[in-house]
């Protein structure tokens, strides 16, 4: 116990490991899944990139992901999750999060995030990249490149003896630095063979405040910033959130594993199409 934070080890080979509100520390075998799902969904977001231009439909985009994730033995860990019923979700613009696949096109000028989540042998590779659309204005490109630095700022703080405040208050001192918000009402998770799992990753914090960080912890970092304030609002449709002043938003997420000495990015770019543009 770390204040009222509990941990646990977690039985890698186990087929269930429920939501208890506990912290799950994971050994090896843990990290040998999570290596595998990760890799799958940067592999995805890697083969994307030449299909992200002006009048594609984002439902083509969503069919790539699928046929993807199947082809390599996994399936969409979205897919009839509480009812979403596609492979992926895409935001464009002033879409936070969640935005689902249509048969809209995507269009010259248009930033848009995509997220996916493979399901691969029981661990769930979740990750999320920008791209831009055609000529993108200088800046919607700036939002995208602070928006990488905040992940990265925050991925520097993923280290044993920090806490998750740590890794908050890099995020939001580098995006409130630039003038942008920080959304609250979403955040990063932990994650292994459950999909969403301790703790909370809040994009926001004090140094020192929060949970401690421990080798074997599995999480997601995925900050959401927007050009204006940082309020969203939830369409009718209740899975997309918008920005309620309209402004761009942009998001990167990567899953990362707690190690002795730092942290493991499990969904890091082959290919090293790392940020926006990926030539």
């Amino acid at each position: 116990m770390t204040g009222m934070t509990t941990y646990i080890t977690a039985d890698d080979a186990a087929a269930s490991h429920p939501r208890t509100g506990a912290i799950k520390l994971h050994g090896p075998s843990g990290f040998a899944g999570m290596r595998a799902a990760g890799r799958l969904a940067a592999e995805i977001l890697d083969a994307l990139a030449p299909h992200v231009v002006p009048g594609v439909e984002m439902q083509e985009l969503d069919r790539i992901v699928y046929d993807m994730t199947v082809a390599a033995g996994a399936v969409p860990a979205t897919m009839n999750y509480r009812g979403y019923t596609h492979s992926c979700c895409i935001s464009i613009n002033h879409v936070v999060c969640h935005g689902i696949p249509s048969e809209r096109t995507l269009k010259d000028g248009d930033i848009v995030n995509i997220d996916v989540t493979p399901l691969l042998d029981g661990w769930h590779g979740d990750s999320s990249r920008m791209y831009l659309v055609g000529d993108v204005g200088i800046k919607a490109k700036r939002l995208v490149d602070v928006t990488y630095e905040c992940l990265m700022l925050g991925i520097e703080q993923a280290k044993p003896g920090n806490h998750l405040g740590d890794i908050g208050h890099a995020i939001q001192r580098h995006a409130e630095k630039h003038r942008y918000g920080v959304v609250r009402d979403f955040c990063g998770h932990g994650l292994g063979r459950v999909f969403h799992d301790a703790p909370e990753v809040v994009h926001v914090g004090r140094p020192g405040a929060g949970p401690e960080l421990r080798p074997g912890m599995f999480f997601t970092i995925e900050p959401m910033i927007n050009i204006g304030r940082p309020d969203v609002k939830l369409l009718d449709d209740g899975w997309t959130a918008v920005t309620r002043d309209r402004s761009l938003s942009a998001q990167f997420e990567h899953s990362i594993g707690i190690t002795e000495d730092g942290c493991e990015i499990f969904t890091a770019s082959p290919k090293g199409l790392h940020q926006p543009p990926y030539i």
